[in-house]
């Protein structure tokens, strides 16, 4: 069971999280409807996501072989066979897309129909990935950080929540810090064995560009702080940005020094890290529903 769950990435289900972020600042979680519509929206695209990451390791068993961790992985080190993974796969996708239709029919939300066609996009975008795009530098991180803004406006879809422009710059911005973070370590850690793309980056380049988007990132999210809760009439949201640049900065610290860079396994090997993420969840409901 352990390694059908290694297979399928459930601790990067994290990621999805996202997906909850339009119904939590649009002050509507506590809102029953939606936030079951929001769970088995979140349900389904984990599955797709799972499908994606199936296809991934089983064009890249080859490289992933290489390197020092990737090469655990079930497919790579030959626990599952590329015959049951690609069955595996195509099960998921199926049951995700099912999902989706069943939720359309049952909660009668034509936001089902939207975030499908969000969630396809999501799909395409990343077989296209998989089979070249990766390999060009600067796109391969745009669409790793555009990955993550589609979980959000694919949640927005589900509760016909509008997105606004800071939040929407705000992720973009922090993914594109992590994505090139991730770069930078995977340059550092395995010489460019496992990636092509890492013969085309340089370690200053990546350093800057890192920084560059966490300094947009803070300045998006004290904007967004600041404009981007209209119904809200307090200063407790701007004492938010405290929490968010503890914890920007605790994950570049913890990056620079001995680190992947992979977001997730940064965030759950780091307890500092999840405790002040925690409280900033925590503040957050408090600050927008109190």
């Amino acid at each position: 069971m352990k390694t059908y769950m290694q297979l399928l990435r459930i601790h990067h289900y994290l990621k999805n999280g996202l997906i909850f972020l339009p119904l939590l600042f649009s002050g509507s979680l506590f809102q029953v409807q939606l936030l079951i519509e929001t769970v088995v929206g979140y349900i389904s695209f984990c599955l797709i996501a799972s499908s994606i990451y199936i296809y991934n390791d089983i064009q890249d068993i080859e490289k992933d072989k290489l390197h020092p961790l990737k090469k655990n992985r079930p497919i790579a080190s030959g626990k599952i066979s590329k015959k049951k993974a690609t069955i595996i796969g195509v099960i998921v996708f199926l049951l995700a897309l099912l999902i989706q239709l069943g939720g359309y029919v049952y909660f009668h939300n034509i936001g089902f129909i939207y975030a499908t066609v969000i969630m396809l996009i999501y799909f395409v975008m990343n077989v296209l990935y998989s089979k070249g795009l990766k390999n060009i530098p600067i796109i391969d991180v745009m669409i790793l950080a555009f990955g993550f803004v589609l979980r959000v406006l694919y949640g927005g879809a589900l509760t016909d929540t509008e997105i606004s422009s800071w939040l929407f710059l705000t992720v973009l911005s922090i993914c594109m810090f992590a994505g090139f973070g991730k770069r930078r370590n995977e340059m550092i850690k395995n010489k460019s064995k496992s990636r092509k793309v890492l013969q085309e980056y340089t370690k200053s380049f990546l350093d800057k560009s890192m920084y560059l988007f966490l300094s947009l990132a803070l300045v998006f999210y004290s904007l967004w702080c600041t404009n981007g809760f209209r119904f809200i009439e307090t200063n407790l949201l701007t004492y938010s940005v405290l929490f968010v640049i503890f914890i920007v900065l605790k994950y570049a610290l913890t990056i620079e020094q001995d680190s992947y860079g992979d977001p997730i396994d940064v965030i759950l090997k780091d307890k500092t890290l999840m405790v002040v993420s925690t409280i900033y969840i925590v503040y957050m409901v408090v600050a927008i529903y109190a």
